[in-house]
């Protein structure tokens, strides 16, 4: 003999099922959201780094007065960006570079400071190699003109 169930005990029996189906579904969306956020902030970071090292050392190296002063400045000043921005002072790269042949920086002369780092990824395991993988590269360009009078006695 089957025994028949009624349209109320079969709407019983799925009672509770969507708000499962809600939080599975909701973790399984939410957890890879979460990871991108953390990730573009990780990479913001970084850039806002590399931007503000660039432009601060061009600023710097226009207004030392001579070459060991732009130096002396150029160092303090990454040092003093890595720390705001929670990065190593050695993952932050500086160069400088100018048009022509010659003494860089010249005076009267446009150069270029090139700041570059690279933000890892965070939660990428150092397991076959993934966390070489998981880096995204960050330049920075900041150009000066540096003052027609520079390292004039």
């Amino acid at each position: 003999m089957r025994l028949r169930t009624t349209g109320s005990e079969q709407h019983r029996a799925d009672d509770g099922s969507a708000s499962l189906e809600f939080l599975t579904a909701g973790l399984i969306l939410l957890v890879p959201v979460v990871y991108l956020i953390v990730s573009l902030g990780v990479v913001q970071s970084h850039m806002f780094a590399a931007q503000a090292a660039a432009r601060h050392v061009a600023r710097a190296i226009a207004t030392a007065t001579d070459v060991a002063q732009a130096d002396a400045r150029a160092d303090d000043i990454t040092r003093a960006i890595a720390a705001e921005y929670g990065i190593a002072a050695d993952d932050l790269a500086l160069a400088v570079s100018c048009d022509g042949a010659g003494a860089c920086p010249r005076p009267g002369e446009m150069f270029r400071v090139t700041a570059e780092t690279e933000a890892t990824l965070p939660l990428v395991p150092p397991v076959l190699g993934l966390d070489r993988l998981a880096r995204v590269p960050i330049e920075a360009t900041a150009v000066q003109r540096m003052p027609r009078l520079w390292g004039a006695p």
